[in-house]
């Protein structure tokens, strides 16, 4: 019998733990990461037990008659173990959920499936019990991934632009100028879009000193001067995923954003990472692309994966 219940604090661990051995979570889905912005969002996340077994954990945010996979994650699917859950289990969950929404005053569901780069194993049972239960696809955002079991290499101008910077003087590497970054970072992102980061210079120091391993800046540089950075965020040894993209006009000029790509493809491949993410190309849910900038992902070898939501009538 699947009973599906709201997440309380009392249940951090047991959460955790269930994120930890899923076949689908990532370190997004720790209640670490989840609960720093917790003022911002109201927190209505889902455990789903067979008995008193945990089987599933849904992380999501409630805003009014709408239960949306949480809206501080990129995505935040159904959670499942590796074994003793198939798609007969995720129907039963579904339908549980499904009960105790109605119950709760929830009319509808917007699902940010996990995109299938971040699964251990295959774990795409909700996709069916999304159409089992008549959902549709209300967002589809393109993404840029090498695939780094056989990367493609960089286009030959991308080559001539990586030898010009190491001829220009440019270096790469780690870097721990945080607060650095995140103004010039801040400045260009106001200038070019009117928009601070989503996350502030504060937040996001908050979140790598709890997660050092899989939250780290890399920066290149002109003779001590910041030209551009990225910020990586790393899950295990499935993907390096790029968060934080930025670099200023001199950067541009010396090519040190290329430069820097081409050093975190290639450390992504030698710690053993499967996927090279560079991150979406899209917005207004994916309705509006930017041919430009998706070009200069393809050109360094990338190629499309979609980041998908779901809307569901309950």
């Amino acid at each position: 019998m699947i009973s599906v219940e709201q997440y309380k604090p009392s249940l951090h661990d047991l959460w955790n733990e269930m994120v930890k051995n899923s076949r689908n979570g990532t370190f997004l889905h720790l209640r670490e990461y989840m609960d720093y912005h917790s003022d911002r969002f109201v927190d209505f996340s889902l455990i789903a037990r067979d008995d008193d077994r945990i089987v599933a954990v849904l992380p999501a945010c409630r805003e009014g008659n709408t239960l949306c996979s949480h809206r501080g994650l990129t995505y935040g699917s159904w959670l499942v173990p590796l074994k003793h859950f198939d798609v007969t289990t995720m129907l039963k969950v579904w339908d549980a959920a499904a009960s105790f929404l109605r119950e709760a005053g929830v009319a509808r569901l917007v699902y940010k499936a996990v995109p299938h780069i971040y699964h251990r194993y295959p774990c795409e049972e909700d996709l069916y019990a999304i159409f089992r239960n008549n959902g549709h696809l209300l967002e589809s955002n393109i993404s840029t991934t090498i695939d780094l079991d056989e990367p493609l290499p960089l286009d030959r101008g991308n080559k001539r632009n990586v030898n010009l910077a190491m001829k220009n003087g440019v270096e790469v590497g780690e870097s721990c100028q945080w607060q650095a970054y995140w103004s010039m970072l801040d400045t260009l992102l106001m200038e070019k879009y009117g928009k601070h980061p989503v996350h502030t210079l504060d937040e996001i120091l908050l979140l790598q000193s709890r997660f050092p391993e899989d939250i780290r800046l890399y920066t290149a540089k002109h003779s001590g001067e910041l030209l551009a950075g990225v910020v990586m965020y790393c899950f295990g040894n499935e993907v390096a995923h790029c968060q934080y993209i930025a670099s200023t006009e001199k950067g541009r000029q010396l090519k040190a954003l290329t430069l820097l790509f081409d050093y975190l493809i290639n450390e992504s491949l030698q710690a053993g990472y499967r996927y090279f993410d560079f991150g979406i190309s899209t917005e207004d849910g994916g309705h509006y692309l930017n041919e430009g900038l998706v070009n200069q992902k393809c050109r360094l070898g990338g190629r499309g994966i979609v980041y998908n939501t779901y809307e569901i009538e309950l």
